[in-house]
């Protein structure tokens, strides 16, 4: 198996980190959260590095990860997967989301996924194989991917460098969401390493020791 790639594409004013998973040998991958500027820097970026995507998956449902989906899919013919199914109302009121934080320049649309996802499943593109976990607090239908074989996951807005996701959003609960980290993010092993939503990646067992948010938990 080739080595998983990664490439981030940072979109929209929240800066979101679209990302690019994708094996170098058949140039093959998924979208995670195309959070928007789909037309503008998604699309060009693809077509400069002749990446064939099969897919888009989604972590949850908020307006800078899943805005961009239904168009991408629109470009690109290919379903979109995830998250779980409590972030359907989120998905669905993505329009009135962007009206109320003054962003209905991002041209966010509504939309439903082809396929939610459940806790325990996995997903794949060629011989790349992730884990889905649950991971609710964030957002209600907040999912994260894990890849075993390659220690590397994909956290959404669960855990970040230095920080964990705010829980001030519709649906947000912050034990829910300590629960979350306590229960899915951490037994995944100290050494993976991980991409999150925003800002710049880590790696679990670094956060473990230092993440003043995860004191105690």
């Amino acid at each position: 198996m080739a080595k998983l790639q990664a490439g981030i594409i940072p979109v929209t004013p929240f800066q979101q980190n679209c990302t690019v998973l994708f094996d170098p040998d058949t140039m093959e991958g998924v979208i995670v959260d195309p959070g928007g500027d789909v037309e503008e820097v998604i699309l060009p970026t693809l077509k400069q590095n002749d990446i064939k995507i099969r897919a888009i998956w989604l972590t949850h449902g908020h307006l800078d990860h899943a805005g961009g989906a239904l168009d991408l899919k629109d470009a690109l013919g290919v379903p979109v997967i995830g998250p779980h199914k409590d972030d359907l109302p989120l998905l669905q009121g993505m329009e009135a989301s962007a009206a109320r934080f003054g962003a209905s320049e991002m041209k966010v649309r509504n939309m439903m996924p082809d396929r939610f996802l459940e806790d325990g499943e996995t997903v794949s593109f060629g011989d790349h194989v992730f884990e889905v976990y649950h991971t609710p607090g964030h957002a209600p239908g907040h999912v994260i991917y894990f890849h075993r074989e390659q220690n590397f996951a994909h956290l959404g807005d669960v855990l970040f460098s230095g920080s964990i996701g705010r829980t001030d959003l519709p649906g947000g609960n912050h034990e829910v969401l300590l629960e979350s980290i306590r229960t899915k993010v951490l037994p995944l092993g100290d050494d993976v390493g991980f991409i999150c939503g925003h800002g710049p990646g880590s790696r679990i067992g670094d956060e473990r020791r230092s993440n003043p948010f995860l004191v105690g938990i």
